[in-house]
């Protein structure tokens, strides 16, 4: 049996505004943008640079009790983790763009990670395994 987590959907405020900040601050691709008529909404994909698994559903708050959840989708707890083959490429360039980073770079037992939030106060972290991690092998 083959099965993977194919998108996780991030609740946003505005679609293009989202767009803007994970293209150009984070340097995701824009996989899908559709026009979803039925619905009046778009289906609006992102992923990391060089990345095959896991993608990003940027749902645009729709009903009032989903836009309490803009910016803490998990508590206030680091939410999304984002691997890296350079943390201090990708940290000085996140810096570099006005990424505000909560809990500077700090080295653990499995690697590098600083945690980050994204334009509504989502936690994240990024990270770089140890070579001899087990998740090594699924950034690269």
């Amino acid at each position: 049996m083959v099965q993977s987590v194919v998108h996780i959907a991030l609740v946003v405020k505005e679609y293009d505004e989202a767009i803007d900040f994970y293209t150009k601050k984070l340097h995701f691709t824009l996989v899908e943008d559709t026009y979803q008529p039925e619905q009046d909404k778009r289906w609006v994909v992102v992923a990391p640079p060089g990345s095959l698994g896991t993608t990003i559903l940027l749902a645009r708050a729709s009903k009032p009790e989903q836009e309490q959840f803009i910016g803490n989708q998990s508590g206030g707890r680091v939410f999304l983790f984002l691997g890296t083959d350079d943390f201090w490429r990708d940290y000085k360039d996140m810096v570099s763009k006005g990424i505000d980073f909560v809990r500077e770079p700090k080295e653990q037992p499995y690697g590098i990670v600083a945690v980050f939030q994204d334009l509504y106060g989502n936690l994240w972290d990024l990270v770089q395994f140890k070579d001899e991690h087990p998740m090594t092998k699924r950034i690269q």
